[in-house]
């Protein structure tokens, strides 16, 4: 199986997720469905078969973080430097637009765009690699070609 890289933060996160599932989500849910047990017919009980279906999504969601921690290959981005890597925080300048953004590449099951998190394997992320403090970059996106200018490449 391949590695699945996560930062220090991310791996944090995904653990904490875990330990609230597990200590909190998944005993609420069996109390609901015992309570939802003590109401009688299962066939015409909504509060059930929404317990029911909550509890599938846990189990789920516990088994998928169990699997990536498995796999998880933690880097410490404190002690990078140079080109722009895993973990790199990139600030760039859109060239059309003249629009900042500041984007750290990310694992996967960390990556979330809204928070600046960019997945590895992103257009973006891979154009990125490799790239230097005012390099050009060209990225083919499903916007269009877009072209950025690397301002800063910072490893917190």
């Amino acid at each position: 199986m391949e590695k699945i890289p996560l930062t220090r933060a991310g791996h944090s996160a995904l653990s904490d997720e875990l330990k609230k599932l597990k200590s909190v989500e998944r005993p609420a849910v069996i109390q609901a469905i015992a309570e939802a047990r003590a109401h009688g017919d299962l066939s015409e009980n909504a509060e059930y078969h929404a317990a029911r279906e909550k509890q599938s999504f846990i189990e789920g969601r516990v088994k998928e973080i169990e699997g990536i921690l498995a796999l998880a290959e933690v880097i410490d981005t404190s002690k990078l430097s140079g080109p722009i890597k895993f973990g790199a925080t990139v600030r760039l300048v859109d060239e059309d637009t003249d629009e900042e953004r500041t984007y750290q590449i990310v694992g996967e099951p960390e990556a979330d765009i809204e928070a600046g998190r960019l997945n590895i394997r992103s257009p973006l992320a891979r154009a990125l690699i490799g790239k230097e403090e005012g390099d050009s970059v060209e990225v083919r996106t499903p916007g269009g070609d877009k072209s950025y200018e690397i301002l800063s490449v910072t490893y917190v």
